[in-house]
């Protein structure tokens, strides 16, 4: 016992401290002063009289204000629970009291997880990365495979988001003729969902023993991932009427399979770029057109902050290696392996991350990001 207490006290003395300066740099960041008074200035807005003459506006304030009010609640928690785990500790060691010195421990441990997830957040400080996301998979190189890869993919991020309780919201699925899909559009509801995703952004790789495959024979596929921040109305995006080119079909299910008689679908097109945007998941086509508008704004937005990136890139003479066609690999056959080939971070089970166990890869690419962008300044 004299043991133990011994190694606990240490572990307990050194980590605590070192957790407790962790989130001294978080609140630090977070400002709080200035979270406390946009929480007092949304809570203004919303207890406005005439709030919910805008629908719309209404939702982004209720919703912003909801999102300061957690983020503001959850450091304050952390900051409890530090000093719980401090009073926890002291009880377990001056009592010799091994229960509850483990009990002790296993907060300690939940407290370091939090704060590492919520330190992660710290390095979100791009324009965009408070945004909701919209996630659009595309099939490549692999036919059936690869098709079928790209729907194993868009149900990870769904699974991903189901995990972490964010509402998501499926636009557009185009599926194969064989199996799979061609391509699946989804927006992720919930703040700083673009921040975290943006990683993901970038062409997967799947080695496997293909199930399509008579002779059972090893095949690789590929899927491309494009992530754009979601469209607010502050950012005044206008497409003239000219520059959009419209079309309706009639949705459809696997298979071909009709599920609407009326043709309610739109597949948009922006002229000058070929951008195309289908949406087919709302019950009307108006809906639906309005969803796909969103949709092709957020993605003429992001493409103009990257054109406008590039360029001063060119006029400051510097060049940034990209990330490359090809940002995770894969692999069920011959052995299990998933890995970033930008951050170097790996799993060896592959049915988790699968199943949208990515916290530990969005995490590790989000640092990586952050080292680049500091590495090039």
């Amino acid at each position: 016992m004299g043991l133990y207490l011994a190694t606990v006290s240490t572990d307990y003395l050194t980590e605590l401290p070192a957790l407790r300066a962790v989130l001294a740099e978080i609140v630090a960041v977070s400002d709080v002063p200035g979270l406390e008074a946009k929480i007092a200035q949304l809570t203004k807005q919303a207890s406005q009289p005439n709030l919910w003459d805008d629908p719309e506006q209404a939702q982004q304030i209720t919703s912003a204000l909801s999102g300061a009010q957690a983020e503001l609640r959850k450091l304050q928690e952390l900051a409890t629970r530090a000093d719980d785990v401090e009073t926890l500790f002291d009880l377990g060691l001056e009592a010799e009291d091994a229960q509850t010195l483990a009990e002790a421990e296993a907060e300690l441990k939940s407290l370091r997880s939090d704060l590492e997830t919520l330190e992660v957040r710290t390095l979100l400080s791009g324009e965009f990365d408070e945004r909701e996301a919209v996630v659009t998979i595309r099939s490549g190189a692999g036919g059936v495979d690869a098709a079928d890869w790209a729907e194993m993919l868009l149900r990870m991020y769904l699974r991903w988001a189901e995990r972490h309780g964010y509402p998501t919201r499926v636009g557009d699925i185009s599926y194969a003729e064989e199996a799979g899909i061609k391509s699946a559009t989804f927006e992720v509801n919930t703040p700083y969902a673009f921040g975290n995703l943006s990683v993901e952004a970038g062409t997967h790789r799947l080695v496997r023993i293909s199930p399509f495959d008579s002779q059972a024979r090893r095949h690789t596929s590929f899927a491309a991932v494009e992530v754009v921040p979601l469209i607010a109305q502050t950012d005044h995006i206008e497409i003239p009427d000219s520059e959009i080119e419209v079309d309706v079909f009639r949705s459809s299910g696997p298979g071909g399979q009709s599920v609407n008689t009326t043709d309610s679908a739109v597949r948009m097109k922006h002229i000058p770029t070929g951008i195309v945007v289908s949406m087919q998941n709302e019950k009307s086509q108006l809906q639906n057109r309005a969803a796909a508008l969103r949709v092709l704004q957020s993605r003429l937005l992001l493409r103009r902050r990257e054109e406008e990136a590039a360029q001063k890139k060119e006029l400051a003479g510097t060049i940034t290696a990209s990330w490359g066609d090809q940002m995770r690999s894969y692999v069920t056959h011959p052995y299990q392996m998933v890995k970033d080939l930008r951050t170097e971070h790996e799993s060896g089970n592959v049915t988790a991350v699968l199943d949208g166990a990515l916290d530990d890869f969005i995490a590790a690419g989000i640092r990586w990001r952050k080292q680049s962008m500091v590495a090039g300044d």
